[in-house]
């Protein structure tokens, strides 16, 4: 009986799996549409059908109750070994209770080097200290630069401000310590890609009035995402569907993020979860307007928004904080802060935003280096060291970085 049971129960995990991949097969690798101008359209058709692969099985454990989709999908992506660079020494410390990787060119130097806080991404929900750990080999080599990899407690148990908080410990305590790691404390940087480049917008923010820190003298956003108001640019409608991060992923990732339930996204789509007056406060830096005609020749609908949802705005306004939409600081502060060398995706969701960062940078006399990518998109630079994964426009993103920061 007990083996007929367990050979019953084989079997229905063997179906359910096949079921799940046949489904995720039929839905993403059959159907999604790849631009003609991303390289190695194959290979992007077969790394989105992994990880759809793994978002729907982790939903599936978060529906049962299992496990989060989260908690799932970072298991995975955190089971590869991680590649040895023989030209980088990397220790792995704790700053307090934070992780932290800290990244050294073996090469030995007379003078002090540059130094990098790097803040990874994953909308607060994926991404940890291994996936990036070849961006910061990479970043380390190609630089010559000391880079300290700050890691972050996420969804689902640490939500909003939990990210900010951690990265700004870890940085903190890092820049009163530069004399023990050889750092230039005329040169650091912060940088991160996607949300972590948020968090490098946000920490340059907050430290403007530190005077007991060393100043910080530039800051790199890589497809970083500045605002959590606006749903409607035309990045958001022309990449809705692209491969890895997709409106379902971004809606999930928000949503996690900031502890806000997810029945409200029709109405956040609608443009209904703000009072008019508010849109109407921050139209000069999120209107449409802002952005070169240019990036809305694939496609761009204005869309009128619809009368105020009281209860969503009730739920949804911590996004008017600036430590979710650092685009919406005060002129006195975002004047002040360091240069910028900013890097955008086409074939990005979030492509609007690092141009509306730009214009909103440059209107206030910040200088800005920009590198936008024709076949880029979103988490493109995590390939830099996937081997069959690989995309050659992660080595220009790691490159122009490496070029901006030779130069300061």
């Amino acid at each position: 009986m007990l083996i007929s049971f367990l050979f019953l129960l084989l079997a229905t995990v063997c179906v359910a799996f096949v079921g799940v991949g046949l489904w995720v097969f039929s839905n993403h690798f059959l159907t999604t549409d790849i631009p003609a101008a991303i390289s190695h359209p194959m290979r992007l058709r077969v790394f989105n059908c992994i990880f759809q692969l793994l978002i729907t099985w982790g939903m599936i454990f978060e529906k049962l109750r299992i496990c989060s989709m989260p908690q799932f999908v970072r298991f995975f992506h955190d089971l590869p070994p991680l590649r040895k660079h023989p030209d980088v020494v990397v220790k792995d410390l704790r700053f307090g209770t934070i992780p932290v990787k800290l990244y050294q060119p073996k090469a030995s130097t007379s003078g002090l080097r540059p130094g990098i806080v790097f803040y990874h991404g994953g909308g607060g929900i994926l991404g940890s200290l291994k996936t990036h750990h070849g961006i910061c080999c990479n970043l380390c080599k190609k630089s010559d630069a000391v880079v300290l990899a700050v890691g972050y407690r996420m969804v689902p148990k640490h939500r909003f401000p939990m990210v900010v908080r951690d990265c700004m410990v870890g940085t903190i305590h890092f820049l009163k310590s530069l004399n023990k790691y050889g750092v230039d404390p005329a040169r650091i940087i912060v940088c991160g890609d996607s949300v972590g480049g948020t968090v490098a917008t946000i920490l340059c923010q907050k430290f403007v009035d530190r005077s007991d820190l060393p100043k910080i003298r530039a800051q790199i956003l890589i497809y970083s995402t500045v605002q959590s108001l606006d749903f409607q640019s035309p990045s958001y409608q022309q990449n809705k569907n692209m491969p890895l991060l997709n409106q379902n992923l971004t809606f999930y990732c928000w949503c996690g993020y900031l502890d806000i339930s997810p029945s409200w996204r029709s109405t956040v789509l609608k443009g209904a979860h703000l009072p008019a007056e508010v849109w109407e406060k921050y139209r000069k830096w999120l209107g449409a307007e802002n952005i070169p005609d240019r990036f809305k020749k694939r496609g761009y609908l204005p869309v009128s928004r619809e009368p105020l949802n009281e209860a969503a705005y009730l739920e949804t306004n911590i996004i008017l904080d600036v430590m979710n939409s650092p685009l919406i600081a005060d002129d006195e502060v975002v004047s002040r802060l360091p240069e910028a060398c900013i890097v955008s995706c086409e074939y990005d969701i979030l492509r609007d935003e690092s141009l509306l960062y730009k214009k909103r940078l440059e209107d206030l006399g910040v200088r800005v280096t920009w590198h936008h990518m024709e076949d880029g998109f979103h988490g493109v630079l995590t390939t830099i060291d996937m081997r069959f994964f690989y995309f050659p426009c992660s080595s220009r993103i790691l490159d122009a970085v490496a070029h901006f920061i030779k130069g300061l």
